[in-house]
């Protein structure tokens, strides 16, 4: 469960190498979006029927849409985020790929309608927040894009606490490896001999640019547009500041505090 362009995919990958203990080979071979069907799209009732097998369900849906259904069920949620500018760049250059979104016209009217939340699947921050109020009533677990990111074990770094956790817990350092060991823990899902290389192999940026099953280049070109570039464009942290002018830099650090300035939890984004 994630924001628009949030790491969606990226996690679609982790998941899959950790049920498969490993072996690369369904995530090689089947559309990530047959191994995680989509909640919003009509083909995914087809994997609802299935109650035989642990199933992988993606969505964007907000929490006021799905958390009282989830709230009824033995779901387990876990939920990406991404520091929110960076979020913004990427559904913009998303939007020029994806036919069945508006033209984005400038990033500047674009960053216009992303601090007001009239894009595709509503505000950033009531998506985060909604989550977030349900920490107490869904298995949930949070996990941020940035921590997905692998940091040399040379490189000492504190280790920091996630924005919206209501204990002051440590999470392990900023490492695919830490998180993928997270997520076995809650899932439930042992992590067989070699699985963890397995995955850091195959859930590398560039390995997922290249993979079929996994870049979106199987969609064809009338839903969207690969003259216009790649759906796996950079996968950084901290694009938004080749984007940003000074200005929207300032306007998007208002909008930010005042929705997210009340929660007395700690940010670990850089917002500056």
């Amino acid at each position: 469960l994630t924001p628009t362009s949030a790491g969606t995919t990226w996690m679609q990958e982790i998941l899959t190498l950790l049920f498969s203990l490993g072996d690369a080979r369904p995530a090689k071979t089947i559309p990530n979006w047959e191994r995680a069907p989509w909640l919003e799209q009509i083909y995914c009732r087809e994997a609802l029927r299935d109650t035989e097998t642990p199933r992988l369900l993606t969505t964007h849906l907000p929490a006021h849409v799905l958390a009282p259904a989830l709230q009824r069920s033995k779901a387990k949620v876990i939920y990406v985020a991404r520091n929110p500018k960076d979020v913004a760049v990427s559904f913009y250059h998303f939007h020029h790929l994806a036919k069945f979104l508006p033209d984005p016209s400038s990033f500047d009217a674009f960053l216009t309608q992303f601090l007001e939340g009239t894009v595709h699947y509503g505000s950033w921050f009531d998506h985060v927040k909604g989550w977030l109020g349900q920490r107490h009533l869904l298995d949930i677990l949070y996990v941020t894009y940035e921590e997905l990111h692998q940091v040399s074990p040379a490189v000492s770094r504190p280790r920091p606490r996630p924005c919206w956790c209501p204990v002051l817990t440590v999470l392990p350092p900023q490492d695919l490896r830490g998180t993928a060991q997270r997520l076995s823990t809650f899932l439930g899902c042992p992590l067989a001999p070699g699985t963890l290389a397995a995955l850091e192999q195959h859930c590398s940026f560039s390995a997922m640019r290249d993979n079929a099953m996994a870049n979106y280049s199987l969609i064809p070109n009338e839903i969207m547009d690969h003259s216009q570039g790649r759906f796996m464009r950079k996968g950084v942290v901290g694009d938004w500041r080749s984007h940003f002018s000074p200005e929207q830099n300032a306007l998007f650090n208002r909008r930010y505090q005042e929705e997210m300035g009340d929660m007395e939890l700690p940010s670990q984004w850089p917002m500056a």
